[in-house]
């Protein structure tokens, strides 16, 4: 679980993070699918047993398989968003899209101060 927690924080490149984040997400889902486990238990079927213990809970592996769903579209909507911001910046390297927005915002604002000192003379 932290490695994937690791990859996400350390890493500068996006495709990386997206895939730090996914291991991060199978480890969470492992633990849960892990706890929902009962050792001897059946599934939740009634048959002559009235004894509850004997049953495994099978919502943490419903809700753990809802998780995977959302995990793959998130993951998708995240690389498709990083495809869109390859075409518009030309890299997928966080520090050289900070960067490049930093050098994109002074040059607005030397054109905007450019045009207001035209404007007032």
């Amino acid at each position: 679980m932290m490695i994937g927690l690791y990859i996400a924080i350390s890493r500068g490149n996006l495709v990386k993070k997206i895939m730090g984040v996914n291991i991060f997400q199978a480890a969470v889902i492992l633990f849960y699918v892990s706890m929902g486990k009962v050792a001897g238990g059946t599934a939740p079927i009634l048959m002559e047993s009235p004894d509850p213990v004997l049953y495994s809970n099978p919502v943490p592996h419903v809700l753990m398989l809802t998780a995977i769903v959302v995990g793959v579209a998130s993951t998708a909507l995240g690389l498709a968003l990083v495809v869109r911001i390859n075409e518009s910046y030309g890299t997928v390297e966080e520090d050289e899209i900070v960067a490049l927005d930093r050098h994109e915002d002074e040059r607005a604002l030397a054109v905007e101060a450019k045009e207001e000192a035209e404007g007032a003379t």
